[in-house]
This record gives C-alpha cells, structure tokens and sequence, in this order.
C-alpha cells in the first residue's frame, strides 16, 4: 500500500469516526485488528472492537478536531494527531462521575496497514490531564 493510500484510510477511519459511522470504522479493519487500549489492555479481533465503541458511545461524545495524518515509508504505519473534544456522558467504571463534563486534550493513534486493511490501532492520551478536566466540571 503506498504513503497516499495509508493516508486516505487513516483518514476514512478518522472522517467515520467523526460522523458517528462505526460500520464504515469497522470495515477500515482487519478481522483480527489489534486494538491498544490507552494505558489498558490489548484487545484482538473487530467483535472486541465493536464493543469498546459501543461502551465508548455509552460513555463518551467525542469529535476529533485539527487532525493531522502522516504515513511511513511504504504505508505500512500511519499516524493521526489531534485534538479530541468531548462531552462525558455518564460514569465509566473506575473514572470520575459524569455530570456533562466537557474536555479537550491533544490525542494519537498509531496504526499498521496490511492488505489494505488497519491491522494495529493504538491510541494515546493523557489519562491524567482528562481527569483534571472532567473533575473540575
């Protein structure tokens, strides 16, 4: 796959994500995508990943705003920074309570590309700078 490629379906993932489209997020995916959950577990196959985002819409309304993708070399890796913003929706367990909180916090994922289908996502933030955030209401 080349750098061009990588970059329109990081971008597509990205652009479905914003819309709310999880059936075209998903169809980004391989079947036995690998999912690293920031500062959580690692999570195998497009079933684990449906559910996070289902628990995640539970959660969280999030858009991610100032996006920027970058590819390597032969678009087998990409990348996508960002800002994320976001309302918290009701209590994730072990997380502070949700009253409506908005946030935003600068954010990445870093993905590998095999037949071009996402085969790694693994999001960053940082946890402590959310928790900030939300606790201040």
């Amino acid at each position: 796959m080349s750098e061009a490629d990588t970059i329109a379906l990081v971008r597509r993932y990205i652009d479905a994500f914003n819309a709310g489209d999880r059936d075209t997020m998903l169809a980004c995916l391989s079947d036995d995508v690998a999912h690293d959950i920031n500062q959580g577990e690692r999570q195998i196959g497009k079933d684990k990943f449906r559910w996070f985002l289902g628990m995640m819409d539970r959660h969280y309304r999030e858009r991610l705003e100032d996006v920027v993708v970058m590819a390597g070399q032969g678009g087998g890796r990409g990348a996508a920074e960002f800002t994320v913003h976001g309302t918290y929706l009701s209590t994730a367990e072990g997380l502070p309570e949700a009253n409506g909180q908005t946030y935003a916090l600068p954010a990445g994922i870093f993905f590998e590309v095999d037949d071009g289908l996402i085969s790694r996502v693994t999001t960053y933030y940082n946890l402590a700078d959310w928790t900030a955030q939300v606790e201040k209401g």
